[in-house]
């Protein structure tokens, strides 16, 4: 991989504005149980990060993935989970599919907004029986005359409680699962849309994570994103940049989380000598980042492919499935040599324990990593 000034610009621009835009206010948003999206959204559309990779005409920068890599992962900065979640939620969840498959009216509408700032976005996949299971979703949208009427429920929903619009992939008929779905822009304004509650969540605790009910909310047809019934494979698609993004955030994230580390074991005396003095503790760092580096590595080959249109599946299921168990053994490790005071809140590195967890979960669990891998190594049984 191959950077340029101009690729270095963008990290350190988005370096500073975390230092200086997010970073202060972590901590409150993280009691208030939220962060004000419509305001630091639009900040940074301003600076022109949400639309790195998107047209030019809807004013995104129109550069490839290995810029937005450098956004990724100096977001790895922010000292919580949550923002840098909810703001890739924004650039490579909620808004791929639009950029590259809905109509030029549509991208007017929603996606220039969305680059601005000025317009928060959601991606509404997830239901309560339909996790990782994406083909078995049961939110219908049914044509009645020029319309869809949309009936069911998403959950999980990051920036759900803020949005001003949804990425929903739904029903659209009563064809086979993998080709009766479609992608739909719903605006969350819209009659019927009801924020049922926030969620209670382990970590990301400045994200609003939201069940969303629908009943009976009618949209026009011209907000499907490209051709009924290729939602789902357009929705694999989105899944491949959300798992690049989420494993290039935490590149960063974790080498903060073991700097930090060595910083405070190096100062904290144990029996006479500095905690890093011991061997263990100076050889699991050593390790650590070994291994950081090695997803790195994993990470710049899969943008590689991305940036040269070739099927990146295999390597983002790999480093996404590697980076959900390195940050667990990362956060894990590291809060073992902060002793007692990794089990306070007060302590970063409490919040990246619990934060970090649902790295493995979201976006896909581990296990339909693995299945996706054996599915490319030719080893999957016949018929999963």
């Amino acid at each position: 991989m191959q950077f340029t000034e101009e690729h270095r610009s963008i990290f350190n621009a988005v370096r500073k504005f975390v230092e200086n835009e997010i970073n202060p206010h972590v901590d409150e948003w993280e009691k208030a149980g939220r962060f004000p999206a419509h305001e630091l959204f639009k900040k940074m559309g301003n600076l022109g990060f949400l639309g790195i990779t998107k047209p030019t005409e809807y004013g995104g920068l129109g550069l490839d993935w290995s810029y937005n890599l450098m956004y990724a992962e100096a977001m790895g900065e922010v000292t919580c989970g949550a923002i840098p979640m909810a703001s890739g939620v924004q650039t490579d969840m909620a808004t791929p599919a639009l950029a590259e498959h809905g109509s030029d009216e549509l991208r007017k509408e929603f996606l220039a907004p969305a680059i601005a700032g000025d317009y928060v976005a959601c991606v509404g996949v997830s239901e309560e029986g339909a996790g990782s299971d994406v083909a078995s979703l049961r939110t219908t949208a049914r044509t009645v005359g020029g319309d869809y009427v949309i009936n069911g429920s998403k959950m999980w929903i990051t920036n759900g409680a803020q949005a001003d619009f949804m990425c929903m992939l739904a029903n659209t008929s009563e064809g086979p699962v993998h080709k009766n779905k479609s992608l739909i822009v719903v605006p969350m304004k819209t009659k019927g849309v009801t924020v049922a509650r926030t969620l209670d969540k382990l970590g990301m605790r400045s994200s609003d994570t939201a069940q969303i009910f629908f009943e009976d909310v009618r949209v026009p047809k011209r907000y499907c994103i490209g051709v009924e019934g290729q939602g789902f494979m357009q929705q694999m698609g989105q899944f491949q940049y959300e798992r690049l993004y989420a494993a290039a955030k935490q590149i960063r994230n974790m080498e903060c989380a073991i700097q930090d580390t060595i910083a405070y074991t190096r100062e904290r005396k144990a029996f006479g000598k500095s905690l890093l003095d011991n061997q263990v503790i100076h050889f699991k760092l050593a390790e650590l980042q070994t291994e950081v580096e090695a997803l790195r590595s994993l990470v710049y080959r899969a943008v590689e492919l991305v940036v040269n249109g070739e099927d990146v599946t295999r390597l983002a299921s790999m480093a996404k499935l590697k980076t959900g168990r390195l940050v667990r053994q990362v956060s894990d490790s590291c809060l073992q040599y902060y002793g007692g005071m990794g089990f306070m809140n007060e302590t970063p590195i409490s919040r990246m324990y619990r934060d970090t967890r649902v790295a493995s979960i979201g976006g896909g669990a581990d296990e339909i990593m693995l299945t996706i891998i054996s599915k490319y190594m030719g080893i999957l049984p016949k018929g999963n």
